[in-house]
C-alpha cells in the first residue's frame, strides 16, 4: 500500500473505522460442502457437551450458540457450495443435541431422548435452518451482481474500444470448470 501525500491533488484516505479492522482480522476459511457439515457438526457436539458440563445441557444456550454457529457455517462455505450449508446445518444440531437431550439408560431412551429433544426445540433448528438460508441467499444474490456488473463493464469497454479489421477484443478470463 502506498500512502497518498498532500502533494500533487492527491486525497487523503479515509481512516479505517476499529470495527472493521478487527473484522479483517478474523479468519476467512472457504469449506467445501463436506467441510462445512463437518465443522458444524463436531462443533455443535463440542459445544453441547461444553453445554452439559457448564450449563447442566440448558437448550436455550445451545440454541443460542447454534445459530452463532450456523451463520458461521453459511460465511465460511465457498460459492460453489452454497446449497450444501442449510442442509449441514440441521444436520449438526442434531448430532449436536445428543448430550444435551435428556434420555434414559440404554439405546432406546437415548433415541426417544434425541427425538423429543428435537421435536420440542425445533424452533431453534429452524431459526438456525432460516440464518444459513438467509445468509446464503444473500451471498448468492451479490456473488450474481458482481458478475453481471462484470459483464456489463466488460461489454462497455469492448463497445467502446477502437477495433480494426484484424484485431481481435480481450476477453476476461473465464474460470477452470471441474469435471470430476
Amino acid at each position: 500500500m502506498y500512502r497518498a501525500s498532500g502533494k500533487g491533488g492527491g486525497t487523503a484516505p479515509r481512516p479505517v473505522p476499529p470495527v472493521v479492522l478487527a473484522l479483517r482480522r478474523f479468519p476467512d476459511p472457504r469449506l467445501t460442502g463436506l467441510g462445512s457439515g463437518l465443522f458444524c457438526t463436531a462443533t455443535m457436539f463440542a459445544l453441547a457437551c461444553l453445554d452439559a458440563l457448564l450449563f447442566a445441557g440448558s437448550v436455550t444456550v445451545y440454541g443460542v450458540l447454534f445459530l452463532l454457529v450456523s451463520a458461521l457455517t453459511a460465511m465460511w462455505v465457498r460459492r460453489a457450495d452454497l446449497v450444501s450449508a442449510p442442509v449441514a446445518v440441521p444436520i449438526g444440531f442434531a448430532v449436536g443435541v445428543l448430550p444435551v437431550a435428556d434420555g434414559s439408560d440404554g439405546i432406546g431412551g437415548q433415541v426417544t431422548g434425541l427425538v423429543t429433544a428435537l421435536a420440542m426445540h425445533a424452533g431453534w433448528l429452524y431459526g438456525g435452518t432460516l440464518v444459513a438460508g438467509v445468509v446464503v441467499t444473500v451471498r448468492g444474490i451479490r456473488h450474481m451482481t458482481r458478475r453481471a456488473a462484470r459483464r456489463r463493464a466488460l461489454a462497455q469497454a469492448r463497445a467502446g474500444s477502437p477495433r480494426t479489421a484484424g484485431q481481435q477484443v480481450p476477453s476476461a478470463p473465464r474460470p477452470r470448470r471441474r469435471t470430476a
